[in-house]
């Protein structure tokens, strides 16, 4: 009988299901990350407000992190069993209720999980098994995270694009994605050239269009990606941005001045690139007759 790697290895179709598998039991994680990171940021910060200003601290309350507490239904505080908590197979079997209370149960939850599940595969047929696919699942998972997580806070936390920032660097002094004059040259491209759209447009309107965070997103990309493939995330997150803010003010959905959040396209953006840039460049290229 093979090793286990050795079948990952020549059964594609094998590999790409363990590691759908795989993904919705990750997108079950995302979603604890989702909700408790922007919570526990916002405990430290209060913290250190506190400190700062040399203020009486609150008593220390139970612990509160990735791991603990428990998962509770948010309506009847009721913990959440491991069978209550499979990806989507509990989401069907409960039918969409909690089990205590029978409070509806947020359809988000079920739609993350199948959502990294998917997008897990699609990185596993695409880069077979190899270190390759091992990252790309790493950097995909933490796209998804950062994308939802700016969606409900206009955050992109810095425990996560720092961390990948200096990943992507590494990985290129192996050659991994790319090299590592391109890395570097991405990384500090990435950062400056949104930077610089940032202080322009203040500059001219008085107004913020951006945060801090996407400069470091996109600096992420060029560390990983190279520079070369900077100039098709922002046309790609651009491009996407402004037909999904357009729709959503005309359809009243979105505030014309309330600020969207900009990581979420970027994120979709340099995903594609990392799965498909090749592809989309060379289709550009043609198309321009080069």
């Amino acid at each position: 009988m093979l090793p286990i790697f050795d079948l990952l290895q020549q059964s594609p179709v094998l590999l790409t299901t363990v590691i759908f598998i795989t993904g919705l039991m990750v997108g079950s994680f995302l979603n604890v990350v989702i909700y408790r990171l922007p919570v526990m940021m916002e405990k430290s910060w209060t913290r250190e407000c506190q400190e700062f200003l040399q203020m009486e601290q609150e008593p220390e309350q139970s612990p509160f992190n990735l791991a603990v507490p428990q998962s509770r239904c948010p309506h009847c505080n009721h913990p959440i069993k491991p069978w209550q908590n499979i990806p989507v197979i509990s989401y069907i079997f409960l039918q969409g209720k909690c089990a205590n209370c029978n409070a509806p149960i947020s359809l988000r939850y079920p739609l993350i999980e199948a959502f990294t599940g998917l997008c897990s595969a699609v990185v596993a047929w695409h880069f077979d098994f190899s270190l390759e696919m091992l990252f790309a699942l790493l950097l995909t998972w933490s796209l998804i995270a950062l994308s939802f997580i700016d969606i409900d806070h206009q955050l992109l936390p810095d425990s996560i694009t720092l961390p990948l920032i200096w990943l992507g660097l590494f990985l290129s002094l192996f050659n991994i994605f790319t090299d590592a004059h391109a890395s570097i040259i991405g990384a500090i491209a990435g950062y400056l050239s949104l930077w610089s759209i940032y202080h322009l447009f203040k500059l001219a309107t008085g107004k913020e269009g951006m945060g801090y965070g996407d400069f470091k997103l996109l600096a992420l990309f060029g560390a990983w990606l190279g520079w070369q493939y900077l100039p098709l995330i922002i046309l790609l997150s651009s491009l996407v941005g402004a037909v999904i803010g357009i729709s959503l003010i005309i359809l009243g959905k979105q505030d014309k001045n309330k600020p969207i959040p900009f990581g979420p396209y970027l994120a979709a953006a340099g995903w594609l690139a990392l799965i498909w840039g090749n592809q989309i460049n060379q289709l550009y290229l043609n198309s321009l007759g080069l």
